[in-house]
């Protein structure tokens, strides 16, 4: 496939990523579509094919005694002709704004199902032993097959209850619109970032996706760099003190969900004196509440046994422009290098009150001094 080249322009220098960097970008399908239509346009646009697979969250519950439901939804993995990953498109549950009563299909579209538990334990398990292919009818038979009983079909829904009749899951229909939130995930950018992003946004453009009311951008950065304590403090600082001016600097969008303020204690941490070591400040900030639901999510840099080993940056609006994306990330990368540069990042002073972008560019002005 030919790519024209993209126009160069003076401040590209600048807006440039030089780090391995994910993204997660929050689209929406028209209505009548689904994210499945844009992970076969991408593959045919590679010679490549799609999978189908599960992908896992979270909501609350509104059965009494059950405080979360956990759930599989229908994610579909794009490979090229050789087999490397070019994205993963998933729903996101925080998109909901546009789905109500506006464009939405029957439940159930396309067959598709959720798989639901309130233990993620038998969740995990749940996924192992599930086909995503399979029909709602058929997917929990492996695992009623695994603890001995039976599928019971009642009302167009599939359970499995253990020997004991405790519930292990359920298969339930899509609820209606549920196809249609796209989540981009890409795997690990090196180098051009922005042609590479715009290989999934155009064809998504094309088919006539949009940017829903709550969408984000999320930023991942490898998360070793930052597990070191002056590193991880300047991190802190950075969201902490600079909260304000980097949500008015990056545009993030007050609509979006599951962001939040680093816990106050998290700040008084990092600024002991004398500074603890790395294994004393990762197993104190595990005990002040931290989640993967804030500015920045820290939880896999002090994780034992990290699932992703990355730092995760949050606030990015959502947008279909990928030079939009990648100057917003080139910013979070200048000021994530210069937390690296074991001088404590300082407060924003008045200027950042009345120039926001310029303060916190002058605070990633560090650039040459600080090795990569």
């Amino acid at each position: 496939m030919h790519l024209a080249p993209l126009t160069t322009r003076p401040e590209d220098t600048i807006d440039a990523l030089t780090w391995r960097t994910g993204f997660e970008i929050e689209l929406l399908a028209p209505g009548g579509s689904d994210r499945q239509v844009l992970a076969d346009a991408l593959a045919a646009r590679h010679g490549g094919r799609v999978r189908r697979s599960f992908h896992t969250d979270s909501e609350p519950s509104a059965v009494p005694g059950v405080g979360v439901f956990r759930h599989l939804s229908p994610a579909f993995d794009v490979v090229d002709a050789q087999g490397a990953p070019i994205a993963r498109l998933v729903d996101d549950i925080t998109i909901v704004a546009d789905l109500v009563g506006v464009g939405t299909t029957a439940r159930g579209h396309r067959g598709w199902y959720r798989l639901l538990s309130d233990d993620a334990r038998l969740l995990r398990l749940v996924e192992r032993h599930a086909d995503p292919d399979a029909a709602l009818p058929d997917v929990l038979g492996p695992v009623a097959e695994l603890v001995g009983t039976s599928v019971e079909l009642r009302g167009g829904a599939a359970r499995v209850n253990d020997a004991a009749g405790a519930t292990v899951a359920v298969a339930m229909p899509l609820p209606a619109g549920r196809e249609r939130p796209t989540e981009i995930v890409t795997p690990p950018l090196v180098a051009d970032h922005a042609r590479a992003l715009e290989d999934l946004l155009g064809p998504a453009r094309d088919l006539g996706f949009t940017v829903p009311a709550e969408a984000a951008v999320h930023v991942h950065l490898d998360g070793a760099p930052f597990r070191r304590p002056a590193a991880f403090a300047n991190v802190v600082r950075l969201f902490g003190h600079w909260r304000e001016p980097l949500h008015v600097a990056l545009e993030t969008n007050p609509a979006c969900r599951r962001l939040g303020a680093l816990p106050e204690g998290l700040l008084d941490l990092v600024e002991r004196v004398p500074a603890p070591s790395w294994d004393a400040l990762r197993a104190a900030a595990r005990g002040l509440g931290l989640t993967k639901y804030a500015d920045v999510n820290l939880t896999q840099l002090v994780a034992d046994r990290p699932v992703r080993d990355t730092l995760e940056v949050r606030i990015l609006p959502g947008d279909l422009d990928a030079r939009a994306i990648v100057r917003r990330a080139a910013l979070v990368e200048r000021l994530l290098l210069r937390c690296l540069d074991d001088r404590p990042v300082p407060r924003p002073d008045a200027d950042a009150a009345r120039d926001a972008t310029a303060a916190l560019e002058a605070l990633a002005g560090v650039r040459e001094a600080v090795g990569r």
